[in-house]
């Protein structure tokens, strides 16, 4: 069934209304209620169904401005739930507005099934698996109309604002809690834009991302300039791997990651992160790090006895069938694709037990995070199979009563002393410079055996129940973190990975700035032994990028 979008009414204060416009004249609805305020784009209402899809109007005839979006409709339509609809707007076309720098020529800013409208985070997790990106947030918060006056579009490039809800609502209060700022004199052309020549938006190099995301050919090209790589030998390679992913049904995040990891093969996975973190965000940037570095594995033998667990605990780092399917087209010899494919066979059996991670959800963090964690571990081991089992095994921890370990990682300037030393509660905190210090010179590694010995030391002895401790040193590998991991497992402690991951031309200029630099040639080195920890190396995992913050959380 086609609905006709209804329309919106203007907020009191929207100096756009004409005297034909619905206004919004009671906003009692809206009070005490959580809102998001997105910008309204200068486009053609439009929307969207498994089997179809209308402008505003629901016998719209064809527009050469329509051909772009019945192209996005073609591929994402068969992944719209029947009796879904996506509502948004074709920004194909230039209006009133010139865009030159879009990410895509089609943004939903709303989905309903059947007559309920979605809430916004769902809303825009579902339009995010099908490739489609949601119109930016200029605010959100509990509804304030004063905040919301205040708001200062910049007219000469944007239409508007609209005001929803954040939560789901029914279509018989649209009305009453769907509201919309348009600007003054917004239709600004003497002929209306279906009779004009259609003058095509810009798209900026995002808009490549997206397409990948939705199903699109890949443009390689494009690709590597949206994240600022170049393509090497990748292209091939990642054709391949949107086509074996097309056959599994994966779009979205999953689509892109695949790509992006076949595009980057050849690329050190602990520059792929922070290469890819500016355009996509640390989470998905660490996605595609981790199939990159996790692919070629599936390229060797494994004994057969171990490869349920090994597969299990890789889990928690990637997606296995993406994983495998980018590990496929990554295979360049028969026997390395023939491990693939046995590998994929064991990888069916391999799922999380339902509800394990609801089944601690009622503890505090740290001991939710520990119950979690050796479940997981439990599960790769064989030693349970259901969430009620995971429950039973880990009794002992769920009482938080443990010491907490936060192990620090990353090359020299990478911030993460700084974000060590402002971590809240921490009773011990054991750096190897300041032990270093306190012999006469941080810079000295001529002792560096006896620091370290020290510092161990130091660290068994502050390993109490209840009590965090820091452990601040480079950690760049599996080698040295495992030495301060044998102290906590002798300990009984939840073990936190506090992984800094910059970039290299970031930690350069860091390095130029700090108050004791190391030498470059020392910087490099570190560089290029850094082999950050996957998720399940530890009970949990922060990722700290450029902003010195936690950007992503395994």
């Amino acid at each position: 069934m086609r609905t006709h979008y209804p329309r919106t009414p203007h907020l009191p204060w929207s100096p756009g209304a004409t005297s034909d416009d619905v206004r919004m004249t009671d906003l009692a609805a809206l009070a005490g209620a959580e809102v998001v305020v997105t910008e309204k784009l200068d486009g053609e209402n439009t929307t969207l169904y498994a089997d179809g899809l209308h402008a505003r109007s629901l016998d719209s005839a064809h527009h050469p401005s329509r051909t772009w979006v019945k192209a996005l409709q073609a591929r994402v339509g068969p992944r719209i739930p029947q009796g879904w609809r996506i509502c948004g707007e074709n920004v194909f076309a230039r209006h009133s507005l010139a865009y030159d720098s879009l990410e895509n020529h089609f943004y939903g800013f709303s989905v309903w099934d059947g007559d309920r409208c979605l809430g916004w985070d769902r809303t825009v997790e579902f339009l995010r698996s099908l490739g489609i990106p949601a119109p930016p947030v200029l605010w959100r918060g509990v509804f304030d109309a004063k905040a919301l006056r205040a708001l200062k579009p910049d007219t000469g490039r944007q239409e508007g604002y609209v005001v929803r809800p954040a939560a789901g609502f029914p279509a018989a209060l649209f009305g009453r809690v769907v509201g919309k700022w348009v600007r003054p004199g917004h239709v600004v052309t003497d002929t209306h834009w279906m009779h004009a020549e259609v003058v095509e938006n810009g798209l900026g190099p995002g808009a490549a991302l997206w397409a990948v995301r939705s199903g699109a050919p890949v443009d390689p090209a494009a690709l590597a300039a949206a994240v600022g790589a170049e393509t090497g030998d990748g292209a091939g390679k990642a054709r391949a791997a949107a086509d074996a992913l097309d056959a599994l049904g994966r779009t979205g995040d999953d689509r892109l990651a695949g790509v992006l990891a076949a595009l980057l093969h050849g690329t050190r996975r602990a520059a792929v992160a922070p290469l890819l973190a500016p355009a996509l965000g640390m989470p998905l940037a660490r996605r595609v790090a981790d199939l990159v570095g996790l692919a070629p594995g599936l390229h060797r033998p494994y004994p057969d006895e171990e490869r349920r667990a090994g597969l299990a605990r890789m889990a928690l780092a990637a997606d296995l069938p993406v994983l495998h399917a980018v590990s496929g087209v990554l295979a360049d010899t028969a026997g390395a694709r023939e491990q693939v494919e046995w590998s994929a066979l064991h990888a069916e059996e391999v799922r999380e037990p339902d509800g394990l991670a609801e089944a601690f959800a009622a503890l505090g963090p740290e001991a939710a995070a520990r119950c979690l964690a050796q479940a997981r571990e439990a599960y790769a081991a064989g030693r349970v199979a259901t969430a009620e089992e995971a429950v039973a095994a880990t009794w002992r921890w769920r009482s938080g009563d443990f010491p907490r370990l936060v192990q620090l990682a990353g090359p020299s300037g990478s911030g993460k002393s700084t974000f060590g030393r402002g971590l809240p509660g921490v009773a011990t905190y054991v750096s190897l410079d300041d032990l270093r210090l306190a012999r006469g010179s941080r810079a000295d590694q001529s002792a560096n055996g006896d620091v370290l010995r020290e510092g161990l030391d130091r660290l068994d002895a502050a390993l109490v129940p209840g009590a965090t401790v820091v452990w601040d040193a480079t950690s760049l590998n599996a080698h040295q973190r495992s030495l301060v991991h044998a102290v906590a497992r002798r300990r009984d402690a939840l073990v936190t990975h506090a992984v800094a991951w910059v970039g290299e031309a970031e930690l350069a200029a860091r390095n130029g700035r700090r108050e004791h630099p190391v030498p470059p040639q020392v910087l490099a080195s570190q560089l290029h032994r850094f082999v950050p920890p996957y998720p399940g190396q530890a009970h949990r995992t922060w990722y700290i990028g450029t902003s010195g913050t936690v950007e992503d959380r395994a």
